[in-house]
Parts: structure tokens; C-alpha cells; sequence
């Protein structure tokens, strides 16, 4: 081994270990490594930043900002809600809709979109049916995943070894070239979720009422929100006059969440500036006043009335306190709750987010996200938590309330909050006149991508320029549609791929796996690719993986002399094959709380799942791919 092929080991080995750790996010690895490689000299400056110009990179990144048009226009909960009405309520045929659904939309869009979208709509089937919605969350989950295995676009992975083709002088994957194994892989997944792995998940029901999902209206029912509902009115020589509602420390000192300020007019003191807040009127409004949804840095005004919610107690010190006058709030107070410009959500917490460890003070929720924690729930906990103290953890719920636009925008902070059900179907008809627009796009995009009109880094970025321009989404929401850090991470992890085989590890690393595999034929060393992504990808990044086992993949190909489609192939199905963990896929993270799973509901599911997929892509794969 030479000193520059222990170098590019080096990098890479450290690399899988902060991967694996977690003690640096992926996005600063990514970035390190590309440092690194030219720091050692490895690669060139350009050679090294080349990954950020690369059409995969630019391709996904252009596919975020399309399906996040497709959420926010509420056209992917229209589609699955209308489609799962069909599956009455038996727990066989709910099932096999499932899972047949979120892997017709999962082809097109975001897997972890779409179980987004989807959750509220299955727990309540659930409910309705008498059925444990811990039946039919992991199945959702799994359809998504497999979903991502069927066309060019379900998932990076399938964009990467498509470009690696490219760049090889060989003839690209298509649209549809990953639809036959896909629709095989989903198939035998689905009867084996209906045969045998239904029966291995958990049967009890949901361990809390709060885990449910709902809709805006029932959350508010459901922490009875209006029982905790006050009126605070500002006496002209009341101190709080002047301060922001952060400086007041209402929430700090006494508990109290100041949810919306209603200002008469002409206005006693300034308005908050319209970035910061949402001026909207009363519906019953008589006496010209304004009502102003509150957020750390609006400013009190004398003559204000302060729309709070808190103990009955607290209200009363903080009114004394500042010399408040004090009164019960009215039936249209109730509005500050939910509307269609103001809203409640429930968000749960990742296994990565930053927040895990924090109190709600310490990560400076309120001023960063402009929204405020009403509430957290801990699954298997009944103890009522402290908003203030409580340090918090992986899988609780927040019960945010603020403007719609604030909560939607915790879907661009993925790592940290996974925003519970469509909170875009509660802002009313604005979105939802631009369903039609957004279909037309999607429907341009796919036609143009199935028929190898245009290259699928000039359609993505034309459906994605489309999306902007139309108005399905804005341009301050396409950035946060982009899960930077995944775009980031590919672009900083592809020049590692170069610079491995520009120091010959590549072909050494495909060399060995023949050597090793190779002398029982090119089916076992396809068994061998597509068991090291599938193990690889239950501790690494799908995306990460792909990006470093696919040019071995194609070198190992090369080097037996065979054709390297369906080893590619077979690469691209096993890094959508992440069953086995629930940290393995965002969207296994997504229903293990509202499913009450534990981590080895998992592994005993997904285990068996994954060798089942790897024997059929080993037999089947040849078929489609002769070597």
C-alpha cells in the first residue's frame, strides 16, 4: 500500500467514524473532507469542489424544492387521502393500500415528505377501524422506503449510480429503468408485511392519547387550550409598556405564553414590524382593532390587551406583577388558537436533533423558530413536564403554537423536528388554488424525464424554476425545502469517491471483493454489494453509502469483465433497504413514536425483510441486466 493510498484510508476512516458517532453533523464531514483532500494534496482545489457543480448534486437539490411544492400545495395529502378512502377497515386490505400508496407517491417525491403528509390520515384510520396503529405505521414506513426504489428520482441514491454511468462512458439508468426490481422488491414486500411480518409487530395500542396525530382543531380540544385562556389589559402606567414580550419574561418568570395581541385603533405605541408578526382582523370586528399573533420580539404597547394562556395562578402574579388589568377571556379569543393564518402543530424529535440534552430556555426556541411550546409529551410518561426546566430528549412531542408559516418552516430544520401531519391543508384556500398549477408541473417533469427528452438535471431544475414562478412554493420556502445537508454531503463526499480512485483503493477494494467472491460467479459478488450497502445503511447515510460503495461496484464489474448495470442496480435497491433501525431512515423515525415502537420492533421486522429483498434482486436482477 502506498503513503498516498494510506492517506485517502485515513480520511475516510475517520470520516465513517464521525458518521457513525454523530459528534460533527454529516454536512461539517462532508466539508472536512473536502479539505482534507486538498490540504494533503490528494486532489487539486478543483478537483476537490468539483462535487458541488456535479448534475446529481444539482438534480436533488432541484427535486427538494419540487416536492416541496407538491406538500405545501397540499396536493400529496389530497392524493393519499383520497386513495386510502378505499380501504374500509380491514387490517389485511389497510395494509396492502398503505403501503401500495406512500410507494406511488414516494416515487415522485420525498419518502419522508410523504409519511409526513400521510400519518395523521393512517392513525386515524386506525382509530376508526379499532386496529393499533402500531399495525400499520411500520408498513407505511416500509412502503416508503421501497417506494424510493422505483423510479430515477425516489431517492439520491438512484440519481448517483445513474450519473456514475454517465461519467463511466456507459448509457445512464432512465426514469423507469428502476421500475421492473422495484415493482418486485415492493411486491414481495408487501405480501411479506401482510403474511408474516404484521404479525411480528407489536399489538398494543398506543401507549398515550397525546402520541395520536391530529388535526389542528382536535389538538386544541384534546390539551383543552381554551381552559387556560386570559386577558391581559396594559394600564397606561404599567412598566411591561414599551418592552418586547421577550424583555417581559412572562414566560420565564411566571409561566405565561402571550399567544396574540389585540391593539386598538388608532394604535397607542408602534407596531411590531410585519416581518416579525401577522397582523390580521378580528372576524367580529367593531371597533377597528388589530390583532397581532405574538412573537418574542413584538412590542407591548399601553392600552394592549394581551391574549395569554396559563395556570390561573400565574396569570394573576404576572397582572400584579406588572399591574395588569386582569379578565377572563372571550368565546372569540379562542380564534388566537387556530385560523388560517395561525395554528397549533405537534413536532417530534429526532434521534439527531440538537435540541436532545437542552431545555426549551437553553436552545432559545421561541426567538430562533418565532413560535411557542404550548406543551410536551414523553411517551411512555404521564408526569406533566415542566416548559421551562425540562431537559429534553429523543421522541418528545412539542405542542407548538404560532403562525402557519413559522411552523412549516421547522420542515427545512430536518435534523432537529419532524413536523406531525399538513398543517399546510389548515391555512385555507391560498395553497390549495394552486393544486392544479403544481400538478401540471409534476406531470411536465415526469413526461419529459420518462421520455428522455431533456438531460433530468435540466428537467429538475426547469419543474423546480416552474414550481417558484407559478407560486406553488416562494423562493424563501424553496431554500428551506432543500435538505442542505444532504445536498452537502454528497457534493463533499463524491471528490473522496475521486480521489480513492485516483490512488488505485478503488480498484484494490473491487480486486479483493472478487477475489474473494468472484470465483463462485458474478451472483455472489452481486450478494456481496448489495449486503454491504444494506448493512452499511442502517449506521451510515443511504446517500453516503452509495457514494462510496458504487464505483467499486462498477469497478468489480469492470474487472470481471461483465457488464456493471445490475450490480449498480443492486446498489441503488439495497441503500433503500433501511428497515432494520429506526435511525436508519428519517421516516422509520417518523412513526416510532406515534407507534409506540421500540428499537427491536425494528430488527425483527426488517431483518428478514432485508434478506428477502437481497434473494430476489440476486435472482432477478440478472434477468433484467444480463452480465
Amino acid at each position: 500500500m502506498t503513503l498516498e493510498m494510506g492517506i485517502a484510508l485515513g480520511i475516510l476512516a475517520i470520516a465513517i467514524l464521525l458518521f457513525i458517532t454523530e459528534w460533527l453533523r454529516v454536512d461539517v464531514v462532508a466539508l472536512a473532507v473536502v479539505a482534507a483532500l486538498m490540504l494533503t494534496g490528494l486532489l487539486p482545489a478543483e478537483d476537490a469542489v468539483a462535487g458541488f457543480a456535479n448534475p446529481a448534486v444539482l438534480t436533488i437539490a432541484a427535486l427538494f424544492i419540487v416536492g416541496g411544492a407538491v406538500v405545501q400545495t397540499g396536493l400529496a395529502g389530497l392524493i393519499g387521502q383520497r386513495i386510502l378512502r378505499i380501504a374500509g377497515k380491514n387490517e389485511f386490505l389497510l395494509v396492502a393500500v398503505i403501503m401500495g400508496v406512500v410507494a406511488l407517491l414516494s416515487g415522485i417525491m420525498s419518502s419522508s415528505g410523504t409519511v409526513a403528509v400521510l400519518l395523521p390520515a393512517i392513525v386515524s384510520l386506525a382509530r376508526s377501524a379499532r386496529i393499533s396503529p402500531s399495525k400499520l405505521l411500520i408498513p407505511l414506513a416500509f412502503g416508503a422506503l421501497l417506494g424510493g426504489a422505483l423510479t430515477l428520482i425516489g431517492t439520491p441514491p438512484n440519481i448517483i449510480v445513474s450519473d456514475l454511468l454517465r461519467e463511466a462512458g456507459q448509457r445512464p439508468f432512465g426514469f423507469f429503468d428502476y421500475t421492473p426490481i422495484g415493482l418486485v422488491l415492493l411486491v414481495a414486500g408487501t405480501l411479506f408485511m401482510l403474511l408474516i411480518g404484521r404479525r411480528l409487530l407489536p399489538t398494543g395500542q398506543v401507549a398515550r392519547e397525546l402520541q395520536r396525530v391530529e388535526t389542528p382543531e382536535e389538538l386544541v380540544d384534546l390539551y383543552r387550550l381554551p381552559d387556560n385562556l386570559f386577558q391581559l389589559r396594559v394600564r397606561r402606567e404599567s412598566e411591561l409598556a414599551g418592552q418586547t414580550i421577550a424583555a417581559s419574561c412572562l414566560g420565564r418568570d411566571f409561566g405565561v405564553t402571550v399567544l396574540e395581541i389585540v391593539r386598538p385603533a388608532p394604535p397607542s405605541g408602534p407596531l411590531p414590524r410585519l416581518s416579525e408578526t401577522l397582523r390580521r382582523p378580528r372576524a367580529n370586528n367593531t371597533d377597528n382593532t388589530a390583532r397581532i399573533a405574538a412573537c418574542a420580539d413584538s412590542t407591548i404597547a399601553s392600552g394592549d390587551i394581551l391574549i395569554v394562556r396559563g395556570n390561573g395562578n400565574d396569570v394573576g402574579h404576572a397582572a400584579a406583577y406588572w399591574n395588569l388589568g386582569l379578565q377572563p377571556a372571550q368565546a372569540e379569543d379562542e380564534d388566537s388558537l387556530v385560523s388560517e393564518e395561525i395554528g397549533v402543530a405537534e413536532v417530534l424529535l429526532p434521534p439527531r436533533s440538537s435540541l436532545a440534552g437542552q431545555t426549551l430556555v437553553e436552545s432559545k426556541f421561541g426567538s430562533l423558530y418565532k413560535l411557542t411550546v404550548l406543551g410536551i409529551q414523553r411517551p411512555d410518561s404521564t408526569e406533566k413536564l415542566d416548559l421551562k426546566e425540562t431537559p429534553l430528549r429523543f421522541g418528545d412531542i412539542l405542542l407548538v403554537q404560532g403562525p402557519w408559516r413559522n411552523i412549516l418552516a421547522l420542515r427545512g430544520e430536518r435534523r432537529d423536528f419532524i413536523v406531525m401531519g399538513e398543517p399546510e391543508a389548515a391555512m385555507g384556500a391560498p395553497m390549495r388554488r394552486k393544486i392544479p398549477l403544481a400538478i401540471l408541473v409534476l406531470a411536465g417533469m415526469l413526461v419529459l424525464m420518462a421520455g428522455n427528452f431533456l438531460p433530468v438535471v435540466t428537467v429538475s431544475l426547469l419543474a423546480a424554476l416552474a414550481m417558484i414562478l407559478t407560486g406553488c412554493v416562494s423562493i424563501d420556502e424553496a431554500y428551506k425545502a432543500v435538505d442542505w445537508k444532504s445536498v452537502v454531503l454528497i457534493a463533499g463526499m463524491l471528490p473522496m469517491s475521486t480521489a480513492l480512485e485516483r490512488v488505485g483503493l478503488i480498484n484494490l477494494t473491487a480486486q479483493g471483493l472478487t477475489n474473494l467472491l468472484g470465483v463462485w460467479g458474478p451472483l455472489a459478488v452481486l450478494a456481496g454489494l448489495f449486503l454491504l450497502v444494506a448493512v452499511l445503511t442502517q449506521v451510515l447515510s443511504n446517500t453516503a453509502t452509495t457514494v462510496l460503495v458504487a464505483p467499486i461496484a462498477l469497478a468489480a464489474a469492470q474487472g470481471m469483465g461483465v457488464q456493471p448495470y445490475a450490480f449498480l442496480m443492486a446498489v441503488a435497491m439495497a441503500a433503500s433497504m433501511g428497515f432494520a433501525s429506526p435511525v436508519a431512515s428519517p421516516v422509520n423515525t417518523l412513526v416510532m413514536g406515534a407507534g409506540n415502537y421500540r428499537f427491536g420492533d425494528y430488527a425483527r421486522v426488517g431483518v428478514p425483510l432485508i434478506i428477502l429483498t437481497m434473494l430476489l434482486s440476486v435472482l432477478v436482477l440478472p434477468l433484467l441486466w444480463p452480465f
